[in-house]
């Protein structure tokens, strides 16, 4: 690895190739990634691309006539100062909030790296290119707002805004909606059965700490196995599953917390008091994610949560 001081001009500008080739095929692949489901910002960044491509010719001509037509291959991994970047097909599917920070970091990264460049050039017309390069990746983030603006008008923004969120609602809330139901309402019987059995609030926390955490672990594996998300859109199923599980094993273990009481009587009320919370929660995420009514909502999981803890209730008072 060398340090970018014992760089030589022909180096440096060898290096700028590479840096502009590199920017040129990772907003590339942002504008692929993006296209299916948000076609608008993937054409901000094809426009991102296209100014890269100039850039790269720009330097390119400037090179053969100074150095002839043999470009040496030096990458940013070769010089000390560049930050490592994860590679774009690492972190798909793609996001448009991750996608305009790494953009924004890229950006201000090849102008610093222009403005030394420029600094240490000694002949004329490359200080002038490398200035000029400087000041057009210093006016990058004004000149892809234009483009947004231009691609991104009227019914196009709410579109991408709509899919973004019926994206989140798919890979986030419906595995976590999933998980925080099967753990808040399958844990009721067993949690309260052996409450009321042993009247013994340890034992009771316990058998819920186990129920929860085998059930997060259940349902976890058996979202993440359920689909690749290729077709359905679902996003990454390792995420889905680890969403999955967690919220499955903290819906369980809300109303098993109280347990921890040692009075038997106020660890009972404390957890019958989580668990109206909780089904009250799901009630809300259930209609403001999956537009279901607010009565319907409160009856479905009402009905479902208070069939399950007069079950735990008979079972444990038998």
């Amino acid at each position: 690895m060398r340090d970018f001081q014992g760089l030589s001009e022909r180096e440096i500008l060898a290096l700028a190739i590479s840096l502009e080739e590199e920017d040129e095929r990772i907003y590339a692949d942002f504008a692929e990634g993006l296209r299916e489901n948000f076609p608008a910002s993937a054409a901000v960044f094809t426009g991102m691309q296209d100014e890269e491509s100039s850039h790269r010719r720009r330097l390119m001509e400037l090179y053969r006539e100074k150095f002839g037509e043999h470009i040496p291959l030096i990458r940013r991994q070769d010089v000390r100062g560049f930050v490592n970047r994860k590679p774009v097909w690492l972190v798909k599917p793609l996001g448009l909030d991750t996608v305009r920070h790494q953009a924004a970091a890229m950006e201000v990264e090849t102008r610093r790296f222009y403005e030394r460049a420029a600094a240490r050039a000694e002949d004329a017309r490359v200080r002038q290119l490398l200035d000029d390069l400087a000041l057009e990746e210093r006016t990058h983030a004004d000149r892809a707002e234009e483009l947004g603006e231009e691609k991104l008008r009227g019914d196009a923004r709410r579109e991408e805004d709509e899919a973004s969120r019926r994206l989140f609602v798919l890979q986030i809330v419906q595995p976590g909606l999933a998980g925080l139901m099967d753990g808040s309402v399958s844990t009721l019987a067993p949690v309260f059965a052996a409450a009321l059995a042993t009247h013994n609030p340890r034992d009771a926390f316990v058998v819920g700490l186990a129920a929860s955490l085998g059930a997060g672990i259940s349902m976890g594996f058996a979202e993440a196995l359920s689909d690749d998300g290729s077709l359905t859109g679902r996003g990454h199923p390792w995420v889905r599953g680890l969403v999955c599980g967690l919220m499955t094993a903290l819906g369980g273990i809300g109303h098993t917390l109280p347990f921890l009481i040692p009075a038997f009587g106020a660890a009972m009320t404390a957890a019958i008091v989580i668990v109206v919370l909780e089904l009250a929660a799901i009630t809300w995420v259930r209609h403001r994610y999956m537009e279901t009514p607010p009565l319907s909502a409160a009856l479905q999981v009402g009905l479902g949560g208070a069939l399950v803890f007069v079950t735990g209730v008979l079972i444990g008072s038998s």
